[in-house]
């Protein structure tokens, strides 16, 4: 549970149900992602001290690596994960055939790469693909042992992590199945270009768990009687239909995938990069707010950063001057 927040209403509109006090639904995931790293934690500490108790003298791996900070990777060193950075775009792209199963190492790349982009002044958006005909079956399931499940869980919240506090546009180019984890990285996506060969499904139901990060996202996304509908049946979602929801932004058939993906990139990559990260910022800040709260913390953003910055003032000036803004990025 978390303080302040409020209870929704089955009186109240949809809007004030998913309304929250203190919390904005990016600081209630950030939360989550922590609480489940807290019981990650808690547990590897419990068996630890139960493993003493009984005198075995085996223990789980991670045991002695969760308390760690695992070594960050650069880019020439990923296997799964290739990463390349030009013309103000970082384009990450998924690589493990056949399927994208997500395994610690891959997870583990993810994070540095997400890290890494997001750490360049010269990246103004990230690009998430796939080389595969699967944009990303999933967590692995044969890494889910009793010596592996705890390092997974910490590598794949780590990943979330990087995508939720990473101030930069995200894009998600999904040409086949997003499955599990990987609807699950779409979903954490700013924008999601799509086609029909896509489908979305959080399957975990069937199981015996449920994912607890599209439980969080998708009520924000789709709105809570849909987002109960794809968790509790666990039932694909064709592209077709998650472009009527609102999961993905744009559905083109795979001849105009790379145009479309081109042309928005250069769309966005055309403005100033602090500027995109503060609209980012003022539009998830927002959300789950009252209007008059969602209100002031935009103006606030305009008021109090926005105008820091010498590409806001650059832009009034070519408006005034009727020319093409220069750009600094800063």
């Amino acid at each position: 549970m978390f303080p302040h927040a409020r209870n929704p209403c089955p009186f109240e509109s949809r809007h004030n149900c998913l309304r929250t006090t203190f919390f904005t639904p990016a600081r209630l995931l950030h939360y989550a992602v922590l609480a489940s790293n807290l019981i990650i934690s808690s547990t590897l500490r419990s068996h630890h001290r139960e493993q003493q108790i009984h005198g075995s003298m085996e223990m789980i791996e991670p045991v002695n690596q969760e308390f760690s900070t695992p070594v960050k990777r650069t880019p020439d060193e990923f296997r799964f994960v290739k990463l390349r950075c030009q013309g103000g775009v970082a384009r990450m792209t998924l690589s493990r055939p056949e399927h994208n199963l997500l395994n610690e190492a891959m997870l583990r790349e993810m994070a540095d790469g997400i890290s890494y982009a997001g750490e360049r002044d010269d990246v103004k958006l990230i690009v998430l693909d796939s080389a595969c005909k699967v944009f990303c079956g999933g967590i692995d399931v044969g890494e889910y042992t009793s010596q592996r499940v705890f390092q997974m869980l910490d590598a794949f919240h780590a990943t979330f992590s990087g995508m939720l506090e990473l101030g930069k546009p995200v894009v998600c180019v999904v040409n086949g199945p997003a499955i599990g984890g990987g609807a699950e990285l779409a979903a954490f996506g700013d924008l999601v270009i799509a086609t029909p060969k896509a489908r979305f499904a959080q399957p975990e139901i069937s199981i015996g768990v449920f994912p607890p990060l599209a439980s969080t996202i998708l009520p924000f996304l789709v709105g809570p009687k849909i987002a109960l509908e794809l968790v509790l049946t666990g039932e694909p979602v064709t592209a077709e239909r998650a472009l009527d929801l609102g999961m993905v932004n744009r559905l083109v058939p795979e001849a105009q995938l790379e145009k479309t993906v081109d042309d928005i990139v250069n769309r966005i990559g055309s403005h100033s990069g602090p500027v995109l990260t503060m609209a980012k910022k003022a539009i998830l800040g927002g959300m789950g707010l009252s209007l008059r709260d969602g209100l002031k913390h935009s103006m606030n953003i305009f008021l109090n950063e926005l105008y820091r910055l010498e590409d806001s003032q650059e832009g009034l000036r070519a408006l005034v001057e009727k020319r093409k803004p220069n750009w600094k990025n800063r």
